[in-house]
């Protein structure tokens, strides 16, 4: 870094990727920044600039070797190797800056006097993670598996027992089914669909409920799907349409010969699809002449936006407490699914076909149902191809750490189907 762009970064202040210190900071208080940092998106501490912007250097002699070996060496774990660098600001002051990368190993911990304390970033400031955001951070360095978290309250009973059967039988492949509650409840505790207990009887897990779950919302009020249409381009105090789905992710099927099945009821993504229809395409006055048919026509690709719901559910992160959200415009489609990217996923590697499943249970289960082909690259394969071909315009995907959002902008006249 020269020092032109020094300059640049002190004007423009702390934000939540720059933070000043001065020199005689203690190494706990140093640990604490570099952890919250790597804990988020990384970014840079400029040791010997006040928090006003002004310039008073760097005093300690061994400044780097006070860093790597006191600060990171005794208080920082997992390790972090950064990068440090000395800018000389004038014949009397130099400037240390600290660069830290996006840590992959989550979450980063600040080791002091027996204790471990997670810190984030928040803005300007870093402070002590939550329960909630430790969770996160648990899971976005695959330490925890959160569809696999049993569901306080749930029971062998919340469970539909067609679907179970029906998936046992004929995509598992056994040939005797449990006869008991408590031989299938010991048979889905294998399976991870539920969860033994030390206080009590086994319970439903998070992958279990909603994958085969009669309500789920009944005990996780963020499953489920939030549908809303309006007729402008911005939300609207009246809706055309507002609705939240509730129900398993799976289909109910029955077996007829051979491989052959009839589905009965489709799961959660089947069902929204149903509704949605009308909003999301259009069936002509007319008829084909060719084929005596009213040939619907679709603003979105069916298979773009079917893919995009199926994503919606198996990537999502459960640690949220915010629902799936499906909401039409005049002019677009969103689909909103809760949660970051995944680990070091980013929207350029996903667009790419990079894979990293954050809820594998789920993903392997919508595959055993054909929602999700074996190669799981559905944005790559289907939802780019599909819009492009439909209205030439690729989708928008946008990831914070709230959310990952797809944006299908409306293609008029449309594919038929």
């Amino acid at each position: 870094m020269n020092k032109t762009e020094l300059q640049e970064l002190i004007a423009n202040g702390e934000n939540s990727g720059v933070e000043f210190k001065r020199d005689d900071l203690r190494p706990e208080q140093l640990a604490r920044e570099i952890v919250a940092l790597a804990n988020a998106k990384g970014g840079q501490i400029l040791l010997g600039v006040e928090d006003d912007g002004t310039i008073s250097g760097i005093q300690r002699d061994k400044a780097e070797e006070w860093v790597m070996d006191t600060v990171l060496g005794r208080y920082v774990h997992p390790l972090i190797i950064p990068y440090y660098e000395e800018v000389q600001w004038s014949e009397q002051h130099r400037i240390a800056v600290i660069t830290v990368g996006q840590g992959v190993s989550k979450p980063y911990v600040v080791r002091e006097r027996s204790r471990e304390d997670i810190y984030i970033r928040i803005g300007s400031i870093s402070r002590r993670a939550t329960r909630e955001q430790q969770a996160r951070l648990f899971a976005h360095g695959g330490m925890l598996t959160t569809e696999l978290l049993p569901v306080s309250g749930s029971i062998l009973d919340d469970l539909n027992g067609d679907r179970l059967k029906h998936y046992l039988s004929f995509v598992v492949g056994e040939e005797t089914l449990p006869a008991t509650d408590e031989e299938l409840g010991n048979r889905l505790t294998n399976l991870n669909f539920m969860a033994n207990r030390s206080d009590g009887p086994a319970v439903c897990t998070i992958a279990g409920l909603l994958l085969f779950g009669y309500s789920p919302r009944r005990l996780m009020r963020h499953a489920g799907i939030r549908w809303m249409a309006f007729e402008g381009k911005d939300k609207d105090y009246k809706a055309l349409d507002d609705r939240v789905f509730d129900g398993p992710i799976t289909p109910l099927r029955r077996h007829l010969t051979g491989n052959a099945h009839e589905k009965i009821e489709g799961g959660l993504v089947d069902r929204v699809m149903d509704v949605i229809r009308p909003f999301i395409s259009e069936e002509p006055d007319m008829f084909d002449l060719e084929t005596f048919r009213r040939e619907r026509r679709w603003f979105y690709p069916a298979e773009a936006v079917r893919e995009a719901l199926i994503n919606a559910l198996a990537h999502r992160d459960w640690t949220r407490s915010e629902e799936i959200e499906v909401v039409r415009y005049a002019d677009r489609l969103e689909i909103s699914s809760p949660g970051a990217l995944n680990n070091s996923v980013t929207v350029d590697k996903m667009k790419a076909g990079f894979r990293s499943s954050r809820n594998q249970l789920l993903v392997e289960v919508l595959r055993d149902f054909n929602y999700v082909d074996a190669r799981g690259m559905g944005i790559r394969k289907k939802i780019i191809p599909s819009l492009q071909a439909h209205n030439g315009i690729e989708p928008e995907f946008i990831a914070t750490e709230d959310y990952l959002k797809i944006v299908m902008r409306r293609g008029e006249g449309g594919a038929k189907a």
